[in-house]
């Protein structure tokens, strides 16, 4: 874990509040960091908490390798209330009367929403649709057609939430799931509606909301971390050099067999991230990031 220095870059896990934007977070971090480059490696809707990926300094280029990362949430679902953006921030756009579910309806009704399914992004949402976000023809009160996209829930699992009509559910999906669109799926499963009342995210990845730091007291992991998500390599000094140039080098110059598939991380002998490499043509591979020299966080990372 870094501290803030002169020229931070590495990866922070925020835990993001209720009522913030992802940019509200990325604008506050860039005074808790004492730099304006922040970035956010996945959108999470005001209404929602929990964890959101930072990259920080030159380690913003390394959010891309991020995106697209299996998420976790935690969620309650209230059924009987559909409202136009399918959470708790929106406006109530039909009621239905609903007698209390069974365990067996709802296990059941989830499960049918588990697995490879086609999802209709929301209207309230950043999808473009002809140029154009959705939310902002929402906005302007259009309604637009939307093309359904395919997306994997690995996990939908729900319990009783105290109520006879609200529910606790667990899942685990692919990156662009939308589990408002889940909730609003359940409720019409079980013969009337749902809306989403609260989300939190748990995990991004192998990033997890154990890690995650309020914005005020958020900490700056060593850009090695990035070996999480990528196969990890670690070169000799020379080769560390050749790296630190940005050279296409053979792959066998980086230890990878003509079968390896990146991208991978590039460490020097201490354990730092001096680079990410990616496929190229013929048996070689290129540098799609290089951390640069003063970028550097200096102590070996397995120090903190």
């Amino acid at each position: 874990m870094e501290p803030v220095g002169e020229n931070p870059s590495g990866l922070s896990v925020v835990d993001k509040p209720s009522g913030w934007t992802s940019h509200d977070v990325v604008a506050k971090c860039r005074g808790v960091f004492g730099t304006r480059k922040v970035g956010h490696s996945g959108t999470l809707d005001p209404m929602a908490t929990g964890v959101l990926v930072l990259g920080v300094g030159r380690c913003t280029k390394l959010l891309t390798n991020l995106s697209g990362l299996d998420k976790t949430y935690v969620a309650t679902i209230r059924l009987g209330v559909e409202t136009d953006s399918l959470d708790a921030d929106g406006e109530v756009t039909a009621t239905h009367e609903m007698d209390p579910p069974t365990i067996e309806a709802v296990t059941a009704a989830a499960a049918a929403l588990t697995g490879d399914i086609l999802q209709v992004p929301p209207m309230v949402s950043a999808v473009k649709v002809g140029g154009r976000r959705l939310h902002q023809l929402a906005r302007e009160g259009k309604v637009v057609e939307r093309e359904a996209r395919p997306v994997t829930v690995r996990r939908f699992e729900v319990e009783p939430g105290g109520d006879p009509l609200v529910w606790r559910a667990t899942v685990e999906c692919s990156s662009g799931t939308y589990v408002r669109v889940l909730a609003a799926d359940l409720g019409r499963a079980l013969g009337g509606g749902a809306h989403l009342s609260a989300l939190r995210r748990t995990a991004v990845g192998p990033f997890t909301i154990e890690e995650a730091h309020g914005i005020e007291d958020a900490t700056i992991l060593d850009p090695s971390e990035i070996g999480r998500v990528l196969e990890s390599v670690t070169v000799d000094a020379a080769t560390a050099e050749v790296v630190r140039n940005g050279m296409v080098l053979e792959r066998t110059r980086l230890g990878l067999t003509d079968s390896a598939e990146g991208p991978w991380a590039v460490l020097d002998p201490t354990g730092r991230l001096i680079a990410v490499y990616q496929e190229h043509r013929n048996s070689t591979v290129k540098p799609s990031y290089v951390l640069s020299v003063q970028d550097d966080p200096g102590p070996d990372p397995a120090q903190h």
